[in-house]
């Protein structure tokens, strides 16, 4: 039998290699891809359309007066997993003071964003912003519900590297997780009044999220900063 064993075995090879192979956990997942690496496909702008390209397999928002990059479509009941990277601290002109000052990378990744005219109130902003080395993260740091909750740890990686960062919409919950970590969460339902948070702290929305559509875009903000997104996905829930 022993004279054998290698012929059965190649036999056995030989019959592995010819099954096709299974589909990507991704796809079994459920997770479908909202860039394609290759072109924004999908993709429109508010502003200009050169705003926004596509280097080296990520989205870049490039040139300020870009405008928020959203998708064609809406979506209710969804995780969206993307990586980002933020840029180093560059000078901008203050408009007040007409001084330059430098300021760090700022954007957002936008959900439910229901009014394409007006993102800042009809949109859930989840904060992408340098906060390397904020020892206790507000509502303005990166991974935020801007505004309204704050993380609860800083787990963002150094200027340059990529962070991964999934955010739920499940009914009213949107919860935000950020490079293996969940960071916040938010019930709409106890956003009952506009402008105000449930523990009575102000925000600057002018409509109360319990009343907003829970269906809409998701955009990534032009915040005058470069700033990356790639292998991004979604998944319907």
């Amino acid at each position: 039998m022993r004279v054998f064993m290698p012929a059965i075995q190649l036999l056995i090879t030989a019959l592995f290699a010819s099954v096709a192979p299974l589909p990507a956990a991704d796809s079994v997942e459920g997770w479908q891809p909202l860039f394609d690496g290759k072109s924004l496909e999908g993709w429109a702008t508010t502003g200009k359309s050169e705003g926004w390209a596509v280097e080296a397999g990520a989205i870049v928002c490039q040139v300020q007066g870009g405008g928020y990059l959203y998708t064609k479509r809406q979506y209710e009941d969804f995780a969206i997993s993307l990586e980002f990277k933020v840029s180093p601290p560059a000078p901008k002109v203050n408009p007040k003071t007409k001084k330059e000052e430098m300021h760090k990378c700022n954007s957002g990744v936008f959900v439910r964003w229901s009014d394409l005219k007006n993102p800042v109130h009809t949109g859930i902003e989840v904060q992408v912003f340098d906060s390397v080395g904020t020892a206790v993260p507000g509502k303005h740091d990166c991974g935020a519900l801007y505004d309204m909750v704050a993380p609860s740890k800083n787990v963002e990686k150094p200027v340059g590297e990529w962070n991964r960062m999934v955010i739920t919409c499940k009914g009213p919950i949107i919860s935000v997780e950020l490079n293996g970590e969940k960071i916040c969460e938010m019930n709409e339902d106890q956003y009952d009044t506009a402008g105000q948070n449930p523990d009575g702290t102000k925000n600057k929305y002018k409509f109360p999220w319990k009343t907003m559509p829970r269906r809409g875009h998701i955009g990534f903000q032009d915040h005058g900063h470069r700033v990356w997104f790639k292998d991004v996905k979604i998944k319907a829930l």
